[in-house]
């Protein structure tokens, strides 16, 4: 099914045999979790109006909520699952006595359960693009992958993905099986998956890279300009890039990236993202919104079209290692890159 409305774009292929996606996903975390106040009616117009556009790759979690996102992705879809390349991860935890707590879980037997669980939520009998959200250090990525593949082997998934994982565990994982996609934070502001040579593996292994945050969580779109702006629950107000000194500074660079948008006749989001998608055919960034105008901004970042000097250019006002601040609290980071 097509609309009026739909942009004309060449698809991008997650893996060598993997799905063939819209060159932008839809990151579904914030219509339930983290981002504050939010509106399910709204964000379902949201997911609707996205595939109107083009949109297939809708990405979602167990753990976001927990829970409740999946079941809001499930009735957005009902009716038009033909439409959507549907992913979702399993493996991270909450603490229900401790929200803020994050564990992980990779053995096979929750594999099994947590692909059953996410399935009845979502209304659906197979997950196209399931994701291990964060490697378990106690289990060997060899078996929680094998579990994984047992999944795709039954008819229950079609390809595998790995979130924030490091470059040798993605290697090991896809002598196991093939990993279609690996999602990591990547941005402006975020490039840790350069440093750490995940996307250098990725391009190495024929795997699909999906950034999400590729907006810096907001920041990078120039409409946060104080602390302030955020919910009482907004999780942002405790990240350590939007607090004291660190936000001052990561608003300064922002700045800058909005004069070289608007010397390039778009807006700052657009061109953040412009960013992200020049680095490879291999990149589907995965920006989340609640809102269609927000989506329909980001959908411009298509038509932006960035020249070797337009690269140089931004990496000279807002270079690798710039943004002030761990993109997690310790806790968290604790969790990444295994």
């Amino acid at each position: 099914m097509t609309t009026a409305n739909a942009i004309s774009t060449p698809f991008r292929q997650l893996g060598q045999t993997g799905p063939s996606v819209f060159p932008l996903g839809l990151g579904c975390m914030g219509m339930s979790d983290f981002y504050g106040v939010h509106d399910d009616a709204e964000s379902i117009r949201t997911i609707h109006h996205a595939l109107d556009r083009g949109i297939n790759l809708l990405d979602t979690a167990d753990v976001y909520g927990p829970h409740t996102n999946e079941a809001l992705v499930g009735r957005a879809i009902a009716g038009r699952r033909g439409q959507v390349v549907l992913a979702t991860k399993f493996g991270l935890v909450r603490d229900p006595a401790n929200p803020a707590t994050r564990g992980v879980n990779g053995r096979p037997d929750y594999v099994r359960a947590s692909c059953e669980a996410s399935l009845k939520r979502l209304g659906t009998d197979h997950i196209d693009l399931y994701y291990l959200h964060r490697v378990d250090p106690a289990v060997p990525i060899e078996e929680t992958v094998g579990a994984m593949a047992e999944l795709v082997q039954a008819g229950k998934v079609r390809w595998l993905g790995l979130s924030e994982a490091s470059a040798a565990t993605l290697e090991r994982a896809h002598e196991v099986h093939p990993i279609s996609a690996l999602q990591s934070e990547y941005s402006l502001w975020t490039r840790d998956a350069d440093e750490d040579g995940i996307v250098a593996a990725c391009e190495r292994l024929g795997i699909g890279f999906v950034p999400y945050s590729p907006l810096g969580r907001g920041f990078l779109t120039g409409a946060i300009r104080s602390p302030e702006d955020f919910d009482e629950d907004d999780f942002r107000r405790t990240n350590p890039r939007f607090m004291g000194e660190n936000f001052a500074r990561n608003l300064a660079l922002v700045d800058r990236v909005r004069a070289l948008a608007a010397d390039k006749g778009c807006t700052p989001a657009q061109l953040a993202l412009a960013w992200v998608l020049a680095r490879g055919p291999q990149v589907v960034p995965i920006p989340g919104t609640r809102r269609i105008a927000n989506l329909d901004d980001n959908l411009g970042a298509l038509a932006v079209r960035l020249d070797a000097q337009d690269l140089a250019d931004i990496d000279a006002v807002f270079p690798a290692g710039a943004a002030a601040g761990t993109r997690y609290a310790a806790q968290v980071m604790a969790l990444l890159a295994r």
